[in-house]
């Protein structure tokens, strides 16, 4: 079908007319008239009677000149018909008419001679009101400039969705002339977008009648396919006067900026709610795996399908990190990989805690070497081996379709600590710029959280080493009693704290008892720790009154810092069959006799060492052989979630049950009361009262 072809309902079976009004004559209402060579009416339309006012009957058989025309024009009137009868010679023009009910009425006339069989001669008048006619005319004069000249492309199409009209700016954007696109369907015209959607579309609109506006598809257009467009389209259904359907008119407007800025903004969202995500889960805690882990699972699948993050060995070794020989190799270590979903791919990287050392060749070796990002967006067969960790790797990247790669530096504090490397198996689009940019961003929070991490395990390594040393020496068995004892670090990524304990002989064969617990926690809290239990072994030495060598010890510890600890020391004496303890807000002992339940010892709490000017006291609690007791330090019955009095219950509790081994005692104290995630050390004495052997 072409551009000159009508529309379909236009015409019905065997050429005859459709029954359908509502055409463009029905809207001029143009009257048909029809004179013979007197000049006297012998046909007078419908339309005549509603444009003149006289019905058929009124009309037909007088003159028109004296029924229609004023009498100042009727000579010209006869001449003008005369003229048409005689040569035949049309004439059209606007002319005056006098209505029935004697108004004048401007009308537009096209007059033409008739011959019938016998050769007689008529003469035809058609005839419309001038002033609608101009309007109609103004209005489709303008529609036609509109839609030669507007910037959006338009297109009719017709109940076959085939192409009868196609602007300008259409056949720009299609890249088609008019005539090449004429008579055929969009989907045959325009391949580069999502046709099939357009189609679907235009069918629904012809259908229903209802609109579809502002619906956007993107392609790639054949003189510019290197860029993608997109376009904003809308369909309506074209109706005749009368309601027939005539077929579809559609709107096309290049929207390619807009899409493309409303894209950026979008991705700059995304950008945004990942890098809040990073600053949520990223660094959770002290533990340089667990930190790797989450920088991984940030990344995938928003900004890549496979990440894996690996450090220099050399950071996990707890030195500072030297920059890379730039020519040498570099031993990295695998801390954690994450994917979207199963893949090849996975193959080619190193699973987490697997040591290697790669050469200055492989990309990551070239990432950490100059401590810049490595863009690879579109990667090629010969960029594989340079990214895999061998042969077997590569085939496998191969295999999975790797299409685009990043390895963004970990840098923190100036330090290189390792690569983060990024892969794009599913998703076609390459890595670009702005992804770069926010791979750096991610990569630079987290580096910061593992060198934390790495720090705070290095210090926690050295307090830990320092902690132990000063423990190592174990208390000897004293006269009279029996003693087992433990000490354990926090179980999670927590700090190493200062606690301790001694069990030490004092002159006749009294046995010195001590807890304590300095505030804080590293390098610090331990250095405190063993200055405060040296002076506590000098000062048994001297054989003090408890309160009196709490006193000494708070004046040693003001000048310590941390300068606050807590402690019990306790004086066992098997001649008097008793124990004097004093406190410096520690909390209190328990004391386990056969047969009755045991019992927290309430001693006059006193201040922790180190605050001054309080003084301490002392009290005496009778200790027979057979009974036993129980020194700990807050780490054994302090939780966050669990009030301390029903901890301190819990503790009398499993004190109640028999325990004949002093050492399984303290184990199972410890897997009772100690939980999986305890943010504190503990220590814990446990001392049994045997009595004095019989001297032979």
């Amino acid at each position: 079908m072409g551009a000159t072809d009508a529309f379909p309902g236009d015409v019905g079976p065997a050429g005859a007319a459709s029954g359908d009004a509502g055409g463009l004559l029905d809207a001029l209402g143009v009257a048909a008239v029809v004179l013979d060579a007197r000049g006297r009416i012998t046909l007078w339309s419908p339309q005549a009677e509603a444009l003149f006012g006289w019905s058929a009957a009124e009309a037909l058989g007088r003159p028109a000149a004296p029924l229609l025309v004023p009498p100042e024009h009727t000579e010209l009137v006869l001449q003008l018909f005369a003229q048409v009868m005689a040569d035949g010679t049309p004439w059209s023009g606007s002319f005056p008419v006098r209505h029935k009910d004697g108004t004048t009425l401007l009308v537009e006339f096209r007059n033409m001679r008739l011959t019938d069989a016998e050769g007689r001669v008529y003469a035809l008048g058609m005839a419309c009101d001038r002033q609608l006619l101009r309007r109609i005319e103004r209005d489709l004069a303008l529609s036609v400039r509109l839609v030669a000249q507007s910037p959006i492309g338009l297109a009719v199409l017709d109940t076959d969705l085939r192409y009868v009209m196609v602007n300008p700016a259409l056949e720009r954007l299609n890249g088609q002339p008019a005539g090449a696109q004429l008579g055929l369907r969009p989907d045959a015209c325009l391949r580069f977008l999502d046709s099939d959607m357009l189609m679907t579309s235009m069918r629904k609109v012809l259908a229903t009648g209802t609109p579809r506006l502002d619906q956007v598809t993107v392609g790639r257009p054949p003189d510019d396919p290197g860029t993608e467009h997109a376009w904003s389209v809308s369909h309506y259904r074209l109706e005749g006067p009368g309601g027939q359907v005539l077929g579809v008119a559609s709107s096309v407007l290049d929207v390619t900026d807009h899409h493309r800025a409303a894209t950026e903004a979008a991705r700059a969202r995304r950008r945004l709610a990942v890098i809040a995500d990073a600053s949520a889960t990223v660094g959770t805690t002290l533990d340089v795996d667990r930190t790797a882990r989450e920088l991984a699972d940030v990344v995938v699948p928003e900004l890549a399908d496979l990440a894996a993050v690996d450090v220099l060995d050399s950071v996990l070794e707890g030195r500072r990190p030297l920059p890379p020989v730039p020519d040498g190799p570099v031993r990295f270590r695998a801390l954690a990989v994450a994917s979207a979903r199963p893949t090849d791919a996975e193959q080619a990287l190193d699973p987490a805690g697997q040591l290697a050392s790669y050469d200055a060749e492989r990309v990551i070796t070239r990432c950490v070497t100059t401590g810049r990002p490595v863009l690879l967006a579109r990667v090629r067969p010969e960029d594989l081996p340079r990214i895999a960790a061998d042969e077997k790797g590569a085939a496998a990247l191969a295999r999975a379709g790797l299409r685009s790669y990043l390895g963004v530096p970990l840098i923190a504090r100036g330090d290189v600590l390792g690569a983060v490397s990024l892969y794009r198996v599913r998703n076609e689009a390459p890595f670009d710029e702005d992804d770069v940019v926010l791979a750096v961003e991610l990569a630079a929070r987290a580096a910061v959280c593992i060198d934390n991490a790495r720090s705070y395990q290095s210090e926690r390594r050295t307090a830990l080493t320092l902690q132990r040393h000063l423990m190592s020496e174990a208390p000897a068995q004293p006269t009279g009693m029996a003693i087992a004892h433990r000490y354990q670090p926090a179980r999670a990524a927590g700090e190493v704290g200062g606690d301790w304990f001694d069990a030490l002989a004092v002159a006749g064969d009294k046995t010195a008892l001590v807890v304590g617990d300095v505030m804080g926690s590293g390098i610090n809290a331990a250095a405190t720790m063993g200055q405060l239990r040296t002076t506590t072994r000098a000062l048994a030495d001297l054989d003090l009154e408890p309160a009196e060598v709490l006193r000494h010890l708070d004046h040693a510890a003001a000048g310590l810092d941390p300068a606050f600890a807590t402690c019990i020391y306790a004086v066992y004496d098997p001649h008097a069959g008793e124990c004097r303890m004093a406190s410096a807000g520690h909390l209190p002992p328990v004391v386990v006799r056969p047969g009755p339940r045991p019992l927290l010892i309430e001693l006059p709490t006193g201040a922790p060492l180190g605050v001054g000017g309080v003084p301490f006291e002392q009290t005496v609690v009778p200790l027979d052989p057979g009974d036993r007791l129980v020194l700990y330090t807050d780490g054994l019955v302090e939780t966050r979630d669990v009030p301390l009095d029903r901890r301190l219950e819990r503790l009398v509790d499993l004190l109640a049950a028999p325990h004949d081994d002093l050492e399984e005692l303290c184990d199972h104290l410890l897997a009772a009361l100690r939980h999986p995630h305890d943010h504190d050390d503990v220590a814990l004495l446990v001392a049994h009262a045997t009595g004095l052997t019989p001297r032979t």
